[in-house]
């Protein structure tokens, strides 16, 4: 019986001589509490199991799937010998657990309570409907066979076991077209590299492995090939027009770079995502700084013809001018030019400038043959 006496005092006859021997919980329903109490050891494990379950089952229909969890727990700690019970309170707390979305637990209590019957159709729908949950749509199907070679005709195992196949064929179709995607994009990245290599572009890497202390060119072996392609991802740009732009080769085998023009006179960035490797520098600054210049160019110096580009040694910090006329082809395949997290940087200078002068004196300044 609910013992509501432990939350609440009510008038107990205290001085009664003798109690009734069959107390009705619903006119005393303290008297019937106390004595739950006195004679709960009276009680056979069966009978308190059975007491936990009925337990559970108010909980349940109350939708406090939690205390109903608790509930048949405790009955499940007392080793009841009655097999069929256990497989119910298997069962149930399953049930609770998939309320709860706790599906790997509903899963492990259905196995359990089936382990015990192998007959129990209740925790077969609801192994069934678990593993549909868990995405292991061949479980399911297994689920489904054993209980329809139980009940046949049973309509939930056969609403079941459709979803299950119907699923189960479009999560195989969908992996068939992930690996397929994932063959073609690394196909793509090996021809990208090959490229690369190809042109004399050498890529240095941004993060040392376990094998390589210090930055360096990986020209050789898979494992470099691997390397490289790793360090082809943008990293450490924090503009977020870069996120996710990477260099690649379009139908025609030209590969187009993200390229950053860096303007530290005023602490600016310009980022081109795709920079065509047959464009020279002038045809992209022509447009940057063509009628409209940016906001940041009060006194209007940055103008295509004032301006000096400078590629920047990563290792010695030395500059190395570049010819604007030049394409970006042409200067990545420099011996003195290499490519950091897959994108070429240039300073940008006004040739003159009283910053220009100053920032070129603190440098060693080579011009690129």
């Amino acid at each position: 019986y609910p013992c509501s006496c432990l939350f609440y005092s009510r008038p107990v006859p205290m001085f009664m001589k003798t109690a009734p021997e069959n107390i009705d919980p619903e006119k005393h329903p303290d008297l019937a509490c106390i004595q739950s109490i006195i004679h709960d050891d009276d009680r056979t494990p069966e009978e308190k199991v059975r007491g936990l379950k009925d337990e559970g089952n108010e909980y349940f229909k109350e939708k406090n799937y939690k205390k109903a969890v608790v509930s048949y727990t405790e009955g499940l700690k007392k080793n009841c010998m009655d097999i069929e019970l256990n497989a119910i309170l298997y069962t149930n707390r399953a049930a609770a657990h998939f309320h709860l979305g706790n599906m790997r637990s509903a899963l492990n209590d259905a196995t359990a309570a089936k382990k015990l019957k192998p007959d129990h159709i209740k925790a077969i729908i609801r192994g069934a409907q678990c593993s549909i949950e868990l995405h292991n749509y061949a479980g399911a199907l297994q689920w489904c066979d054993e209980g329809l070679r139980l009940l046949p005709t049973d309509n939930k195992l056969q609403e079941l076991r459709a979803t299950a196949d119907k699923q189960k064929r479009e999560a195989d179709r969908d992996a068939r077209k992930a690996k397929v995607k994932a063959k073609k994009e690394q196909n793509e990245k090996e021809a990208l590299l090959a490229a690369i290599k190809e042109r004399g572009i050498k890529l240095l890497k941004t993060k040392p492995s376990q094998n390589r202390g210090s930055d360096r060119e990986d020209d050789d072996g898979d494992g470099g090939a691997s390397r490289a392609l790793a360090d082809l991802e943008l990293e450490g740009i924090g503009s977020q027009e870069a996120t996710g732009a990477r260099v690649y080769m379009d139908e025609q085998g030209v590969l187009h770079w993200p390229v950053l023009f860096l303007y530290p006179e005023h602490s600016q960035t310009d980022f081109i995502s795709a920079f065509c490797e047959n464009s020279s520098f002038m045809d992209h600054l022509a447009v940057m700084f063509g009628e409209e210049l940016p906001p940041w160019d009060s006194e209007r110096k940055y103008q295509p013809q004032n301006l000096q580009l400078f590629l920047e040694n990563p290792e010695k910090g030395n500059l190395y001018q570049v010819d604007l006329e030049k394409s970006l082809l042409n200067i990545l395949q420099h011996q003195r030019c290499s490519v950091k997290a897959g994108t070429p940087s240039f300073i940008v200078l006004v040739s003159g400038s009283p910053f220009s002068k100053q920032f070129l004196s603190e440098k060693k300044v080579q011009r690129l043959k």
